[in-house]
C-alpha cells in the first residue's frame, strides 16, 4: 500500500452558525488519483477548503507528510507544495495567459524566470495555451479557462493538487483531454484528490475513493470496487454509474 501524504482524522468545520464537516477520517495516499465523491452538499468543497485553510477546521487533524496543517495560513500551505483549483477555476480575467501563469509562480517575477522545459510540458498537454498566450484570460473559453486552472496549479512542481468539479460543464472532448493530463500528472508521482460529479471520469481516474454524506466519510475503497457494485452506487450515490456509459 502507498504511505499516506495527507490525513484528516475528525475533522470538524464551522462556517458562521453552520456546522458542515462532521468528523471528516480521509487518507490520500502519495502518488494516487483519490476521488473525493458524494450528493450536492456532502461537504466535498468544504472539505478541499479546509486542507487549504481557506477555512479553519473547529476539531480535528489534519497532517501532511506527518506535519500538522491545522491553523496555518493557506500561502503557508501552499509553499508545502499543495496546490488548488476551485470550481470557479480562480484565475484572472482581465490579465493574459502568460500573466495567471507567471503570478501563480512563486520562483518567477516575470516570464524569463520560467521554468522553459516546464512550461514546454505545460503545452504539451494545454495547447491551446500556447496559442493563446497573450490573449486576456476572460476571452477563453470555459474548457481553455479550465486548462489555464490546472496550468496555474501545475506551473511548479507540486505534491498535492486539489481540484475542484474540473469537468463541470465542459464538453467531453476537452475532458478527455483533462484524463490525459491528469493521467500525465500521476505519472510524475504527483498525488490528486478530485471533486468530481462525472462518474465515468472519476471511473477513468480515481485509484481510491472516498463518499461523503452530511459532513462525514461514508465509504472508502477502490474506485474500481464502487464501479462495479451498481448496488453501492445507489446506496451511497443515488445513481448508478451504468446508467452513465
Amino acid at each position: 500500500m502507498s504511505n499516506s501524504l495527507l490525513e484528516l482524522s475528525g475533522v470538524h468545520t464551522h462556517i458562521g452558525a453552520y456546522h458542515i464537516l462532521h468528523g471528516v477520517d480521509l487518507v490520500v495516499p502519495e502518488g494516487e488519483v483519490t476521488m473525493l465523491l458524494g450528493r450536492n452538499g456532502a461537504g466535498k468543497t468544504t472539505t478541499l477548503r479546509t486542507i487549504m485553510g481557506l477555512w479553519q477546521a473547529s476539531a480535528g487533524e489534519l497532517r501532511f507528510r506527518g506535519q500538522s496543517l491545522k491553523g496555518q495560513a493557506t500561502p503557508d500551505i501552499a509553499a508545502r507544495g499543495i496546490a488548488y483549483v476551485p470550481e470557479n477555476m480562480g484565475i484572472f480575467t482581465d490579465l493574459t495567459v502568460k500573466e495567471n501563469i507567471v503570478l501563480a509562480a512563486r520562483a518567477a517575477r516575470h516570464e524569463g524566470e520560467l521554468d522553459a522545459a516546464r512550461l514546454e510540458w505545460i503545452f504539451g498537454l494545454f495547447p491551446a495555451l500556447k496559442k493563446f498566450w497573450l490573449y486576456p484570460a476572460g476571452k477563453l473559453s470555459g474548457g481553455q479557462k479550465q486548462m489555464l486552472a490546472v496550468a496555474r496549479a501545475i506551473c511548479e512542481p507540486r505534491a498535492l493538487i486539489l481540484i475542484d468539479e474540473p469537468s463541470k460543464g465542459l464538453a467531453p472532448s476537452i475532458i478527455q483531454n483533462l484524463i490525459s493530463a491528469f493521467r500525465e500528472l500521476k505519472s510524475q508521482r504527483t498525488t490528486l484528490l478530485l471533486v468530481e460529479q462525472n462518474f465515468m471520469m472519476a471511473k477513468a481516474l480515481g485509484d481510491g475513493v472516498a463518499v461523503m454524506d452530511n459532513g462525514r466519510v461514508v465509504h472508502r475503497g477502490a474506485m474500481r470496487e464502487l464501479a462495479e457494485d451498481e448496488t453501492m452506487q445507489q446506496r451511497l450515490l443515488g445513481l448508478s454509474l451504468g446508467a452513465h456509459q
